[in-house]
Order: C-alpha cells, then structure tokens, then sequence
C-alpha cells in the first residue's frame, strides 16, 4: 500500500511512497491547510507535559504541508515512546489512512523520523519478559517452546489479512516457537475493529480452536463488512466458526470485555507497536511482516531457541 514518507518529506520537503501499515476505509480527513482534524476517539490527552498536544502537532503538520492542500492527516496517538522523555506521534496520512510514526525529542524542540530500537547487550530482553508475563491472548504452539512469537492484529487492518497466511506459516513451521495473539484495533482509523476484537475474545473463551476460524473468517469478509451491520456479520461469523453465537454476542457487550482488549493495546504500546500488524520474536520487533523474506523470518525464530535457552 501507499504511503507517503516523512522522512524524504521533512528533508527534501517532497513526497515518496513506500510499502507500510495499516490502511483504512477511505474516510476523508479534514484538509492540512484548514481547520484542524477532529479529535479522533483514540487519540487520548497527553497524560504529562512531556508530550506534544494535539494542538501543537496539528500546527507542525501545517507548517511542514500547508503549501499541499491535498495533503491531509488524522492523530492516531500522542503517547510515550519506550525511550524515557521522547514521545511517539502516530499519524494516519492521505485519503487511505496508511499511517506514519515520528518521535519528539524531550524539551519537545526537534522531532525524529524513523525507529526508536532498543540497545545493549540483550536489546530485546525488557520487551521479551513483558511480553511473556503479560501476553496472555489466544495462542498455538507448545507451552513451553522456547521462542515466544506475539502478533498484535487489527482484524479490519488489510495488512493484517496479508500477513496472516506468512505468520500461520511460520508457526506451522517452527516447532520451537509459540504463537500469542493480541488484539490492536486502531479505532480512529477501523471503526469496527473493537467489536470484532471483542468477539474474537468471546470465541476463544468459548473454543480456543474455534478462534482461528472466526478471524480468518472475518479476514475473508473484511471488504464486505459495513460498520452498522457489522455485529449482525459477527455473530454469523461466530455461529460459523462453530460455538454459540449468540453467547458471544452477550460477552461483546460486555464492558468487561471491552477493558481487556484496551489492556491489550495498552499492552502493545509499552513494548512500541504503533501500527499493525506488528509481529515480536522474544522481544524483537517486526513490523513489516509481508515485506520481509520468509526465510530471514525463520531464521530469527531459528536463532533465537539456543539464545533464549542460554538466559
């Protein structure tokens, strides 16, 4: 998919397309050089006076493309990044939503475009062990396999339909790793991805194997799901995928279900994921999944079994 690039577009002042995630329904943001976008339900007030205000992003934002009327944007998220003191902005640019990270260095001065990666001896062992005590959502593989693998998924994210199939295969093919499902809608840009992810979970409490079916078919069906008909879609789905539909309709609804799938995004913003789907390898990042080789994949899954069983 299209997106455009800030990193050529902050130095060249020019634009670039290069293939990332995730995109949207073509809603139409407010334009770059006009009023500000509305506040999208996601995008949640900055929790501390480190982090830009909406206000303040939306001013950058046409400043740097004000001379592009066509350029538009919607703030996904305004949130600390993993690195102390720098902030992680997440912007969905263009009519096709695809979205774009960059981070703002502390005294809130200069901004960054790129990655914020993890250093040391062991870069991926803090985001591996939260992983392993916190990711607790639908999984496959062995208990004890020594490489733990957690997807965060958006279930209305076209990217994450295409990826689906290479990350079903590296599990199939990996028997020293285990598979951990973690729901991310991102709200602001797929206005059905919360309920779908609520009736993801309320499958799986009734049949875990019954999960997997439910959210490759709702991956099937993704481009003929409308937003106001989409429960009726769901509990189809979930009679379909083979437990009571209706039960899990109930459980949707529920507010405690709700929690869970916010604690599961919470959980994804910690160890960095700002855009899906994000796939983690005990504790490594992989956020372009389709786009990175089959077999460089299996080979981290590969290397990380004797690494991980040296720790």
């Amino acid at each position: 998919m299209r997106r455009y690039s800030f990193a050529v577009a902050l130095l060249l002042t020019s634009f670039t397309s290069v293939a990332q995630q995730p995109a949207a329904p073509k809603a139409k943001p407010a334009p770059a050089a006009k009023a500000a976008p509305a506040k999208p339900a996601s995008a949640k007030p900055p929790a501390d006076s480190s982090l830009p205000t909406e206000a303040t992003v939306n001013s950058f934002m046409k400043r740097m493309f004000g001379y592009s009327p066509t350029v538009t944007w919607k703030i996904v998220d305004i949130a600390p990044s993993e690195a102390p003191g720098v902030a992680r902005v997440v912007i969905a640019i263009g009519d096709g939503g695809q979205s774009q990270a960059f981070y703002v260095l502390p005294g809130g001065e200069f901004a960054m475009v790129g990655e914020v990666i993890p250093f040391g001896a062991d870069p991926f062992g803090p985001a591996r062990e939260k992983l392993k005590a916190q990711a607790h959502g639908p999984s496959k593989g062995s208990q004890s396999a020594p490489v733990l693998l957690v997807e965060f998924s958006d279930l209305q994210c076209p990217h994450c339909k295409s990826s689906q199939p290479i990350i079903d295969k590296l599990i199939a093919e990996s028997p020293n790793a285990r598979l951990v499902f973690q729901p991310f809608p991102i709200a602001s840009l797929h206005p059905w991805a919360t309920k779908a992810a609520e009736y993801a979970d309320c499958v799986a409490q009734q049949n875990p194997d019954a999960f997997w079916k439910f959210t490759n078919s709702v991956y099937d069906a993704q481009a003929d799901i409308k937003e106001p008909e989409s429960e009726k879609k769901f509990l189809e789905l979930a009679t379909a995928a083979g437990v009571d539909g209706a039960k899990a309709a109930t459980c949707a609804a529920q507010g405690n279900t709700y929690i869970k799938i916010q604690k599961s995004i919470d959980l994804g913003k910690e160890v960095g994921v700002s855009g899906t789907p994000t796939l983690f390898i005990n504790g490594r990042k992989v956020q372009n999944v389709a786009s990175t080789p089959f077999e460089q994949l299996k080979a981290m899954v590969a290397y990380e079994a004797p690494t991980t069983a040296k720790k």
